[in-house]
């Protein structure tokens, strides 16, 4: 039975744009893109583990806002388990510290992107969000 992995990533908007970071090399899926966040420690919250990822991740903070989505996705690693939210910058701008590059894009432009698994589901939800496009 593979494990479960509890992940929350944020959402981070501002003036209309997305804002997206990619995978490094070293590690799972290398070059990937993802939404910035991270695992979810025993004993905390989704709200609070992600207000701690991105501090950790971006040397910022960002007050969480309203739930994206949950997805799951099998990898051969285990099972994550993501739940997005939407938030906004409060403190700081971001500073890459464990991804390679990182994007402002607009909504519509976010599916070029080559996204985790994990974290198409979002993606496509904030399209629709943003665009008012549906699924095809």
């Amino acid at each position: 039975m593979k494990r479960t992995i509890e992940v929350v990533g944020a959402v981070i908007v501002r003036d209309g744009l997305v804002y997206c970071v990619q995978r490094g090399p070293d590690g799972s899926l290398p070059g990937m893109w993802e939404f910035p966040g991270g695992k979810v420690e025993p004993g905390e919250d989704e709200i609070t583990a992600l207000s701690r990822e991105i501090q950790e991740e971006l040397l910022c903070e960002v007050k969480v806002g309203n739930k994206v989505t949950t997805t799951a996705h099998d990898y051969d690693f285990g099972t994550v388990r993501l739940t997005t939210y939407y938030c906004d910058l409060i403190a700081g701008e971001p500073s890459l510290t464990e991804h390679t590059a990182e994007l402002w894009l607009q909504p519509d432009q976010l599916p070029e992107l080559n996204w985790a698994p994990a974290d198409v589901p979002a993606v496509e939800d904030i399209v629709r969000r943003f665009t008012g496009a549906t699924k095809s």
